[in-house]
């Protein structure tokens, strides 16, 4: 029994002879899985709960606590919309070059199979903006420029 069929190849193709582009087996699965991480709840029309609650953690620093979350989100979320497969693991890796990418490494099998599978997911943070610097001085503060006919010396009584 075939359970894991043939879907629309991801994004939308057609063939040379101007068919819809199909995709098979573990490509199907590979392709439904990156559909799912790459989706935000709410944004897909007439099935608003799909997707996975990673992105919520978009603006996170990359710590110990968004990992934890992104595991629960990618869990929650494959378990749900992939029925085809039994997630064996997920191990999550930063990008040693650039802080604001997390690797998801899934590891898989599809249901009723022995045969391991994995796929890698990047998924990107927003990296932190560091603070402005402080001026040394009061005087060395900017301020901003001043309205044309604006005296401080005469307070305006504004009802």
């Amino acid at each position: 029994m075939d359970i894991v069929g043939a879907g629309w190849a991801f994004p939308a193709a057609l063939t040379a002879d101007g068919r819809v582009a199909l995709t098979t087996g573990h490509d199907e699965v590979a392709q439904a899985i990156r559909l799912v991480l790459a989706t935000r709840p709410g944004e897909r029309p007439m099935r608003p709960e799909f997707g996975c609650a990673i992105h919520e953690l978009v603006f996170d620093p990359l710590d110990a606590g968004t990992v934890s979350r992104a595991d629960q989100a990618v869990r929650e979320a494959l378990e749900r919309w992939e029925p085809r497969i039994d997630l064996d693991d997920l191990v999550f890796s930063a990008d040693q070059e650039d802080p604001a990418v997390l690797y998801i490494d899934v590891r898989y099998r599809l249901r009723g199979t022995s045969d391991p599978r994995n796929l890698v997911f990047p998924f990107y943070l927003v990296p932190p903006t560091p603070p402005a610097p402080l001026p040394d001085e009061p005087a060395a503060m900017v301020t901003a420029p001043v309205a044309a006919g604006y005296r401080p010396d005469v307070a305006a009584d504004v009802r």
